[in-house]
């Protein structure tokens, strides 16, 4: 009778696992399945190339920031909405995501995202970038003209397969230098964007933007030129763990890898 119960007991047991097993195989598969249509974007420092939806426009958002957001072509984002230089656009502004072959989109879909920040709306300019003669020419637009933006090594290289990381992070301690990696002009200086913590977007041309993300403080402010070498920011842990320069290069809002453009060490 007592081996009867024991065998039974380990036959139950070994039953039971196998349920288990079975019932988390059938909640994982649940989970990973989604609808692409009603995806969110959570993951802003890797996020996908975003074509559909709008975004409404928070205090202190730029243009540019929003294309980064999204991986998007600034220029691409203005033509779509009928937005001409300088790019001022307006906090509850809606910015339409769609791309469209022909004419300007119209503002009629679902907001994909909303900025964390939820400051009243009003009808001031979020940003005007005024052109600027005094605008140092950037010579971004191949291997050469850029600098190391900070002195630290690599720590994490550019990689589009999981896990993604659209530039390269940099070792550093707190307060060290962040210096401009090619003459440009701030379209960008604020917190604004999870996941970069203090970020600076520098446009170098038409074609090019750089960033400088987590920063522990940011010494230049949007509109300002500056040059190669110029010392931005100072190297932080701001939307990190840890002490470290986030650098990406896009080029027509697509991310490159930066140390196809950076000199060797």
């Amino acid at each position: 009778m007592l081996d009867f119960m024991k065998i039974t007991q380990f036959n139950l047991s070994d039953c039971s696992k196998k349920m288990l097993f079975l019932l988390m195989v059938c909640l994982l598969t649940s989970s990973c399945s989604h609808d692409p249509g009603r995806v969110t974007v959570t993951d802003l420092r890797s996020p996908p190339k975003v074509t559909s939806g709008q975004h409404i426009v928070q205090r202190g958002e730029t243009l540019y920031s929003i294309a980064w957001l999204y991986s998007r072509d600034f220029r691409e984002l203005a033509q779509e909405n009928n937005i001409r230089s300088p790019y001022t656009i307006y906090p509850g502004q809606r910015i339409n995501l769609s791309i469209h072959r022909y004419g300007v989109g119209t503002a009629t879909g679902t907001p994909v995202r909303q900025s964390k920040k939820t400051t009243a709306r009003s009808n001031a300019p979020v940003k005007k970038h005024t052109a600027k003669s005094s605008t140092p020419k950037s010579t971004a637009s191949g291997s050469s003209g850029w600098q190391w933006p900070a002195n630290g090594k690599v720590i994490s290289a550019y990689s589009l397969k999981m896990p993604v990381n659209k530039g390269i992070d940099i070792d550093g301690k707190l307060g060290e230098p962040v210096t401009a990696a090619a003459s440009g002009e701030v379209v960008y200086a604020g917190s604004d964007l999870s996941g970069y913590g203090r970020l600076i977007i520098l446009k170098h041309n038409s074609s090019y933007l750089s960033a400088y993300a987590h920063n522990k403080e940011l010494l230049v402010n949007e509109g300002d030129s500056v040059k190669a070498g110029q010392k931005i920011a100072e190297i932080g842990s701001t939307g990190t763990t840890e002490p470290k320069l986030h650098f990406e290069i896009r080029r027509d809002g697509k991310p490159i890898d930066p140390t196809g453009y950076l000199p060797r060490r």
